[in-house]
Parts: C-alpha cells; structure tokens; sequence
C-alpha cells in the first residue's frame, strides 16, 4: 500500500503570495542539510491539521493505535489524503503524558534527513517522541540519549559510550560465538522434544549475557541477579514507553492505562536498584574512565545501564528477531548463498570467524542492512526546528517555522520506492557493488546515514557499527551451523515474534 502511495502524483496547490525563506535541501548523502541555490522546488503550505485541542489528539491516538492498518496505515492515510509526504498530525501519546503532541511528519527519504542536522533542529529530550519519561527511571539523570549536542555534557558522555564498546573489542567475537553457539543448542534440544523453539526467549537471555560478559567481563548468571536480568529490564523497559505501546488488551483499558497516564516509577524502584547494583559492580573499569572524562561515578553508571539495557539489549530484543524472521522468509535458495559464503570465507581463514572473514562474506553484511532497512528497529526520530526554514520533498518545499516539532517515521523513508525499486520486499542483495553501496546513504536506521561515522558532535548511535557486527555474526553463525531453516511469525509490542521449526544442520 506505501508504494503505490509514494507513487502518486501529486497536483500543485494554487499558489499564492508566499514569503521568501531560506530554503534547505535535505541531502542524504550526509548527516547535514546542504542549502541548494540551484534547485527549487514549488513551496507548499505543510497540509493537514491537529484538530481541536485535546480532542484532536485523542482522535488521532486512537487511529494510531486501533484504526485499520495499523500504525503504518495510519501514517499513508494521511499522505492519501492530502496528496503529500510531508504533513501535519498529532502524534501519540498526547494527553494526558504529552503536553503538546502536535508534529510535523516527514514521511520521505527527501525530507527525513533534516533531522540528522543538529545545525537546524534541536534534540533536547526528544528520544521517546513528544514526551519524556521521568529521570526517577534513570537515577535522578538525564542520560545521553536526551542530551543534546550542545549540551556540555553530551561530548564525555558519548565518549563513555564509545570506550565502553570497544575496550574489550577483543573479546566480542569469541564471546558471542559462545554464547549464541549456546542458544542454537538450546532451540535444537527444544525442536527434537516439541517440535519448535521461540527465538526471542532464547535471545533475551543470550542478548544480555553476551553484552555482559563482552563489554563488561562479567556474566550476570553469576551475580546476585542470577537469571533475572532480562525480565528486569523488560518492565523497566515497560514502565519508560508504555505510552507508545500496545499490548493487545481491550481498547477502552489499554487506553486509559498506558496511554492517558504515566505507569509510577515507585513501583520499579526496587527492580532498577538491583539493576544499577549489578552495573555499579560490574562496570568499574568503564566508570572509572568515565570520572577521568570528567562525569560523576553514579552519572556514569546510570548511563552505562540505559545504554546496555535500553539501547542495546533493547535493539537486540526487536533486531534479531527481524533479522531471522527476513531469512527464514527468504527461502532456500537464498539460505544456500549465504551458507556457502560463510564457510568459504571461514575456511579460507583458517576455520575460524574473525573479522577478516566477516570482511569476505559481503552478502552476509548486505542481508543485514537490508533488514535495517525494511523493518528499522528505532521507527521514529525527532527535531525541534531552530529556525525558520523550508524542508523540501521530493517534490515540494514546506515552510516550517522555528520552534515547530518534526517528527520522522522510518519505515517510510527507508521504503520511499522513488529511492529503492521493490522498497516492500526483502532483497538481501540489494545493497553489493557499487550501486549497492550507494544506496546506504538512505539506511537510517541509527539515527544517521548508514555511510556516516558518528561523532561526538551528532545524535548518531554511538554503538552503530557495534550492531551491525554482532548482527553479521548472528548470520555467519546461523549458517555455520545449518543448510537451511523454517519460521513461523507473529507480532509482539516490540517488533515479531518468532518460533524456528526446522533446522537443518550443515551437509557441506
């Protein structure tokens, strides 16, 4: 339905006397925008309306939530209506968690990129959207993923982040081989005594052992959190977006429990204490390298744990599980390119995965970007405009105003058919050679080209690269161990659910 949507013509409104404004053309082939002399487009007024105060959002919150389609279908039927990519709309929750949920969407690959441009638009406490969840979640701190760039405290904090991934870069490979190896055990046991394995159980406890014990040295099993890790984190998880979710219950109770109010930080207290408990400990070396940048022991610790618990296990929890649920529909013919690149090139480096092998399976890395791609694990990004300007389309430039808030939904961008042909399938080489490569530019899934380098100066994810690599991983190990394998799908509020029923274990 998107593509047919994007491939609409749109008609020019009638044009009137308009003022003259600076205009920016959002280039994708970098994080910021590019003024463009030479290229202009018509202006058009940005279409669409928030409807009366309250009233309004509380429509548009419905219809996200529970109108036909979805929240995909939510977002088309708005470029339907006003025959245009770039609209006005309310975005959920609204009241009463948001003060004001009104939003500029951008739902192209032209526009999208504005938002990378920290010149332009501002990200004071934007991460979760139109609202904040409260810093009782997070220690009494504001951690770095609502900090703006420039902010004092953004450029120690993300170097934190960055010397936590890689201070033990040494140990990722043979630590995730380990404990993944572990996991595919695990599913085989549970295939030959019921005939099927749900991935995403196995994967939460294997997610966060591996990150533990890669990047901090120690395995949670043997701290007084034992087991309990993952479910920890996934009421804590709970209890910061429960806002933006949807757990299948009655409408009416859904509703007015997640959506209309906050859900108490006093009632995880308990829980994060024992999280931060475990990070206070096991994290020494890394907070302490954090005091040398200058950041508090306990700032730092609470920054360490958003960033394992929140943005990575989090984005393990709906990558991986996308990831295979892509492969497993893509079917055997496809599973025998993949197996037969990953053991040539394991064999060629001495039967060991290192990254010089995961170098030479570059279809292996272009079916994970084009899982990034198809189903982005972070739908959604934000930008407060810092001055007036006009945001171009494809097609048309929109006057925005300083101060207005634009709101991006990925899946769109990332499936803009006027940038990738078959934007609605899954095409695990789509992104080899060089025209391959080009197209990385319009992979956005962290907040930033895929083409581009984080830095401190941006909101680009810190750990960008460090996905990417342990998602190969999971591939080149997936096929190691197996020809070929089967899934079943279904949906969970973060991203799929899916049960492996078949395995078939590796003949050459």
């Amino acid at each position: 339905m998107a593509t047919a949507i994007h491939q609409l013509s749109f008609a020019a409104p009638s044009a009137g006397a308009r003022r003259r404004l600076t205009r920016a053309s959002a280039s994708a082939t970098d994080r910021h925008e590019v003024l463009s002399p030479k290229r202009r487009l018509p202006l058009r007024k940005v279409p669409g309306e928030h409807g009366p105060p309250l009233l309004g959002a509380l429509k548009d919150r419905l219809e996200y939530f529970y109108g036909p389609g979805g929240r995909d279908g939510f977002f088309a039927a708005r470029v339907r209506a006003h025959r245009s990519t770039v609209v006005r709309l309310n975005m959920p929750p609204g009241p009463f968690v948001a003060k004001d949920p009104r939003v500029v969407a951008l739902l192209d690959a032209a526009s999208f990129p504005v938002l990378f441009d920290t010149s332009l638009v501002d990200k004071t406490d934007l991460f979760t959207g139109t609202f904040m969840p409260s810093t009782h979640l997070t220690g009494g701190y504001r951690v770095l993923s609502y900090v703006d760039p420039a902010e004092p405290n953004h450029a120690p904090l993300k170097s934190l982040l960055f010397h936590l991934l890689t201070h033990r870069r040494q140990h990722v490979i043979p630590t995730f081989r380990e404990v993944y190896g572990g996991l595919f055990g695990r599913m085989e046991n549970d295939l030959a005594r019921v005939g099927k394995a749900d991935f995403g159980n196995y994967n939460d406890d294997a997610a966060f052992g591996f990150l533990c014990q890669a990047l901090l040295g120690r395995d949670p099993v043997d701290s007084p959190l034992r087991e309990e890790g993952p479910k920890l984190i996934a009421k804590w998880l709970l209890f910061q977006i429960s806002p933006l979710l949807s757990l299948g219950l009655p409408t009416l109770v859904e509703d007015g429990l997640l959506h209309s109010f906050r859900l108490p930080p006093a009632l995880i207290k308990k829980d994060y204490g024992r999280l931060a408990d475990f990070f206070r400990d096991a994290g020494k070396a890394v907070i302490d390298e954090g005091e040398r940048l200058g950041i508090a022991r306990e700032e730092a610790v609470h920054n360490i744990l958003f960033a394992m618990c929140f943005n990575s296990f989090g984005g393990i929890k709906i990558l991986f599980p996308s990831l295979v649920k892509w492969l497993g529909r893509a079917g055997g013919r496809v599973h025998g390119r993949l197996a037969t690149e990953v053991r040539a090139a394991v064999r060629a480096n001495g039967g060991e995965v290192t990254m010089q092998a995961l170098a030479e399976m570059p279809l292996v890395k272009s079916a994970v970007y084009e899982a990034l791609r198809i189903e982005p694990p972070v739908a959604m990004q934000y930008g407060r405009a810092k001055r007036d300007m006009v945001v171009e389309s494809h097609d048309y430039g929109y006057e925005v105003r300083e101060g207005e808030l634009l709101f991006g939904y990925q899946p769109m961008a990332t499936k803009d058919p006027r940038v990738f042909p078959r934007a609605e399938d899954y095409v695990p080489d789509r992104f080899l050679g060089e025209d391959g490569e080009r197209l990385l530019r319009y992979v956005v899934w962290s907040n930033g080209p895929e083409s581009a380098t984080p830095t401190l100066q941006d909101k680009q994810c810190a750990g960008k690269d460090f996905v990417v690599l342990i998602a190969r991983l999971l591939v080149a190990e997936l096929f190691l161990r197996y020809d070929s394998f089967d899934v079943q799908v279904g949906s969970s509020p973060l991203g799929s659910s899916v049960t492996i029923t078949s395995l078939k274990k590796a003949t050459f």
